[in-house]
Order: C-alpha cells, then structure tokens, then sequence
C-alpha cells in the first residue's frame, strides 16, 4: 500500500488544483480552487479557451460576474470527475465586507444550482476567516449555504468558526510553517521543527484537539503543505488538501505510514473559549503570525483577482 492509500484509512483526501484534468490521476474525495489556483489554469493552453468562452458568452455583464461564472464552470467540470465536494471562493476583496460576502456567495450558489449541482452536498463557499467572513459564513450556514473558513493561522479564528457553526475550516499548515523559518532566520533548526514539531502542524493538532474535545462539528482541513512530512504528520485529520505534486510524492512512496490523530484521543485538556468581537480581535492583534499572514493572504488572493480581471478584459478586446 502505497502512502496515499494509506493516508485514506484516516482521512479525507482532497486535491487543491483548479487543474481539473490532474484529478483523475490522484482520485481525491474532494478538491478546493483559490483564485490564485483558477489565474494559474487558465495561463496554460488547454484552459484558456475557458477563460476565453466564459467573456465572449457573458459579455457586457459586469465583470465581476463573469469571473464567479468562470469559477463555477471549472467548478462544474471538478465535479464531474470528483465524488464530493468542491470548494469555490469569494472573492478576497470583500473579506470586510459581511453583506457583500453573503451576496457573493449566495450568488455562486445559485450559479452551481443552474447548472443542475446539489449545493448543499456538494458545493463549499470559501470565505477569509476574518470576523467579517465568519459572520457571512454564520448566516450562510443558516440558509444552507455550506462554507470552508480559509486563510486560517490562529486557533482565535478556529475558536470563531467553531461557534459560528461552519462546515468546515482550512488552517494554512505550511503558511504558518513558513512564517516562523522566516522569523528564526539563521537560526532555524529544521530537524527539530520537523513531523509533529513543525509550527503549522502543532496548530492543526491544537485546533482538531479542541474541536474533539468540545464537540464541535466544523470540518478540520489542513491546507497549504511544503513537503509530505507535515502531512504524514496530519495523517488523521478530518480532511487534508494537497497539491498535485505532493499527492503525487505520497502516491510514489511505500514507507509505512502511522496514524497521527485519533479522533478519541484528541490530546491535553483546553478549556473552553468563547469570543466576542473584541476579544477576538484582540486575541488575533496578539498572534503576529497570524495578523500577518492573514493580511498578506487577503492581498495575494486580491491581487490575482485583479489579474484575471485584466486578463478577461485583453480577452474581451
């Protein structure tokens, strides 16, 4: 058995690509797109003809429009190779804005359900895990609009999430990973921040602790991974989304894998924490790491959207 199958005695497999022809090779459950994920695909040849239909039969609507349909249409052919569900994001420019989130979202949704797609089963509204987006994603939830908490660095977020009754949230594994090797500098120590020691992974094991713990039902879905270690790691977690290309190394691979996380045996007692908005700003402005990597997360993902913005309008030219 090679480290793929058995990664999927205990875990979810999903695969984080807009590339939905690599789907077939690694047979994930699930898959989730990011816009920077969906600008990517459609910079290769055989995707931009996507890109390219999707202005010429929408033109004149807005363009923001055009870009949810465009994510939809990759979501839709991801959801005719995989048996799950897919993730689709709300565009990161709005990650202050609960009103203009919900809208967003309920407007993919019906976008997806237009195309004949079970939403509630199949389909994950992705929203920045800012207090904002947690309160779109709380009133979503009530509306039976499910959602994927992203651009998740601290366990405040999580603590948020869990009581807004999210389906499921995405803690970046290898963001926050990538954070602290950059504050240590030259004096990092790879082996002994490696496997379970590993600073994105030690989050994801506090947070899927607390989750068992209390009982709380959102989703844990470890994301955003730089090398297999941190997922053997995670082996055990709800859900996991990898690359192509490190699902591809797992695939390769026929050491033994052990299961990290049980479910029942969860780890060390936390207590219960309950946030309001204050507190929960406050807990996030005391975790650099976080405060950072949020920020920088919502600009990134701004950013492509702007790129692919423009790339519809040379399109539409």
């Amino acid at each position: 058995m090679n480290q793929l199958d058995a990664l999927r005695q205990w875990t979810t497999v999903v695969a984080d690509t807009g590339d939905f022809k690599q789907l077939s090779i690694s047979k994930p459950q699930d898959a989730t797109t990011n816009p920077s994920l969906i600008l990517k695909a459609v910079q290769k040849p055989e995707y931009r003809p996507l890109l390219d239909e999707a202005v010429k039969k929408h033109a004149g609507k807005p363009l923001d429009e055009v870009i949810d349909r465009l994510l939809v249409r990759f979501g839709t052919e991801i959801l005719s190779i995989i048996p799950g569900r897919v993730s689709t994001e709300v565009d990161a420019r709005l990650s202050f804005d609960t009103a203009a989130t919900i809208a967003r979202g309920e407007r993919i949704v019906a976008l997806y359900k237009a195309e004949g797609i079970d939403t509630e089963k199949r389909l994950l509204i992705k929203v920045a895990s800012t207090w904002e987006g947690i309160e779109a994603a709380r009133q979503l939830e009530r509306k039976g609009i499910r959602t994927n908490l992203t651009l998740l660095f601290s366990f405040a977020q999580a603590v948020a999430c869990g009581a807004a009754g999210v389906q499921l949230i995405s803690p970046f594994v290898g963001r926050i990973y990538d954070w602290y090797k950059k504050s240590a500098g030259a004096n990092w120590d790879e082996a002994a921040n490696a496997g379970a020691n590993d600073p994105g992974v030690k989050s994801v094991r506090q947070i899927f602790a607390y989750y068992k713990q209390h009982g709380i039902k959102t989703e844990v879905m470890g994301a955003s991974f730089r090398n297999v270690g941190q997922i053997k790691a995670l082996a055990g977690c709800d859900l996991l989304t990898i690359s192509p290309e490190l699902l591809a190394e797992l695939a390769a691979s026929n050491e033994p894998l052990q299961h990290a996380l049980d479910a029942k045996a969860a780890g060390a007692d936390i207590a219960k924490v309950i946030y309001d908005e204050a507190g929960f700003r406050f807990a996030l402005n005391e975790d650099a790491m976080a405060t950072e990597k949020l920020a920088e997360g919502i600009r990134a993902f701004a950013a492509d959207a702007v790129k692919l913005e423009k790339l519809m309008q040379e399109s539409g030219k």
